[in-house]
């Protein structure tokens, strides 16, 4: 069921300022909250006189106003989450954290925290706050918080830095001593020559690292702020954790100010679209936690970003076994892609065993033309035999070292890289692999595991979003499964607990594949969450 058809769609309430020229603030917010079909409720806490140019004045609301607005929703709209924009002034803080408190009394309640301390467009009334309302971020607005998204010079003010004093991650640090416990630091209004890269830093509990999407050029952007953040709310309203919320955050923003329009003399506002979900275009790429942002990571992101879509490839089978023996058998039996899946060396498994064990499926693989052999794990040992591949899972990838990673992207050798949510997606594509896996599909005994099966649904948005071919792995055993697999246009099916067992043949899995190939394509969906979200 698509996110616009949802019957009982999430609610979450918005506190936050009117824009009287309709660009930002609750109208963004509606707007924002529209595009992933959850009700928003618009709680007033200031109203501007504002035009497409500037910020003329602010008037906060009184306190017992603000008070009613958000008591007469509590007995009747509950929130899932709660975002903040403009609150103008000290008393809408506490009134704010004081009916937060006593929902949570109850039953969880998310709260995201778009400090908007600013007005990017200038005027008259552009500073939204003094010392004292900063002193109420910091001490009652952060430590309730599950996430906050200031741009750099937000982020400044909250932590009472100068002007680019510190980078962005160490930003992150300090606002999370605070007790915020996920942070986004955007980067859309940023200058500087980034490969033209719009690049924003998340410190979260799921992974941390910069997310990138091609800088967009037109002037058109009045409310990306309030949008992002409105649509981080809405992606964890609908069970994404934070990580995947601020992904899909993103890709929500890049395209409502992709479609911005003219509507005065200034910049005009942002819109919105329910279809950013479904746009290629859209899907960044992520680093690995401490990653470095060098000349070679971005030229890289900047190619994987504007690469041309790529033809749907059709590999079939794919067999992971942990016996070389059985690599033969399976080469043998025309399977062209096989995964040697063993054990690290211990005193039973001797590294010049493992050595001998890579060696010889290669041995078997190179007598079958077309046959590609992918080594798990073991990188060192993928090296030393040419025209291996090297499958990692990404705690792999981020437990090797600096010099270790360049060395992998430097040889060039064949990639393949698992992922089980939006943010390992968004990491595997900064990668740029040969493939990407996606898993698991089904509840699978193979590997002990946070994540929910993908599903179909999942599989099939995977492959039309990653920009790189997807192996779909995880609880595959019948052969109806594989057909099901092959129909989303995944480029390959993983067995490895199926081919052992006597049930089963290659032959029935491979008339499965082609039948699913043969089929028509299932409509595609948007993304459902892969970890529980608990707020």
């Amino acid at each position: 069921m698509s996110w616009l058809d949802d019957p009982q769609p999430p609610i979450i309430w918005s506190v936050a300022g009117t824009d009287s020229g309709g660009g930002a603030g609750l109208s963004a917010d509606t707007r924002a909250a529209a595009a992933f079909g959850v009700h928003l409720c618009p709680i007033v806490a200031a109203v501007t006189a504002q035009n497409s140019r500037g910020v003329e004045a602010v008037f906060p609301l009184p306190r017992h106003q603000l008070l009613a607005q958000m008591q007469a929703l509590a007995v009747d709209l509950w929130p899932s989450v709660i975002k903040t924009g403009l609150l103008g002034s000290v008393d809408a803080v506490h009134a704010l954290c004081e009916v937060l408190d006593e929902l949570r009394r109850d039953r969880p309640v998310a709260l995201v925290v778009d400090p908007v301390l600013g007005a990017s467009a200038g005027g008259p009334a552009s500073i939204f706050a003094n010392a004292s309302l900063l002193r109420a971020y910091r001490e009652q607005l952060l430590p309730r918080a599950q996430l906050i998204t200031p741009n750099r010079r937000e982020a400044e003010l909250l932590l009472g830095l100068a002007s680019h004093a510190l980078s962005r991650p160490l930003m992150a640090e300090r606002l999370k001593e605070l007790g915020a416990e996920t942070i986004c630091i955007t980067g859309g209004d940023d200058a500087g020559p980034q490969h033209d890269l719009a690049l924003d830093y998340l410190n979260s509990p799921q992974a941390s690292g910069h997310l990138a999407l091609p800088r967009l050029r037109q002037g058109h952007h009045h409310g990306s702020g309030c949008s992002f953040a409105t649509a981080a709310a809405a992606a964890m309203a609908r069970g994404f954790v934070s990580a995947d919320a601020v992904v899909l955050a993103k890709m929500a923003t890049w395209v409502a100010v992709r479609e911005g329009h003219a509507a005065g003399a200034g910049a005009g506002p942002v819109r919105a679209s329910a279809n950013f979900v479904f746009e290629p275009a859209a899907m960044p790429v992520m680093s690995f936690d401490g990653e470095q942002l060098d000349a070679g990571t971005l030229a890289r992101w900047a190619q994987v970003l504007n690469a041309p879509a790529q033809d749907a490839l059709d590999w079939g089978l794919y067999a992971i076994t942990e016996r070389p023996q059985r690599a033969a058998e399976l080469a043998a039996a025309g399977i062209k892609q096989l995964q040697l899946r063993i054990k690290p060396a211990t005193s039973e498994n001797t590294q010049a065993e493992l050595r001998a064990a890579v060696a010889e499926a290669q041995t078997a693989v190179a007598d079958h033309l077309g046959c590609q052999l992918w080594i798990n794990d073991h990188w060192r040992l993928a090296l030393e035999e040419p025209g291996v591949g090297l499958h990692l899972g990404q705690e792999d990838w981020a437990a090797l070292a600096t010099d270790e990673r360049k060395l992998l992207l430097k040889v060039g050798i064949k990639l393949g890289i698992s992922s089980h949510s939006l943010w390992e997606l968004a990491r595997a594509r900064g990668l740029n692999p040969h493939y990407i896996a996606c898993g698991p599909i089904w509840p699978t005994t193979t590997k002990d595991m946070p994540w929910r099966p993908q599903g179909l649904g999942n599989l099939g948005w995977w492959v039309h979003m990653a920009g790189r071919p997807v192996v779909a792995i995880g609880g595959l055993l019948e052969a109806e499964q594989v057909e099901a697999c092959a129909a989303t246009g995944a480029a390959a099916a993983c067995l490895v607990r199926a081919l052992d067992r006597p049930d089963s043949s290659l032959e029935q899995f491979r008339a499965a594949w082609q039948c699913g190939r043969n089929a028509k394509a299932a409509e595609i969906q948007e993304p459902r969450a892969s970890l529980e979200f608990a707020k």
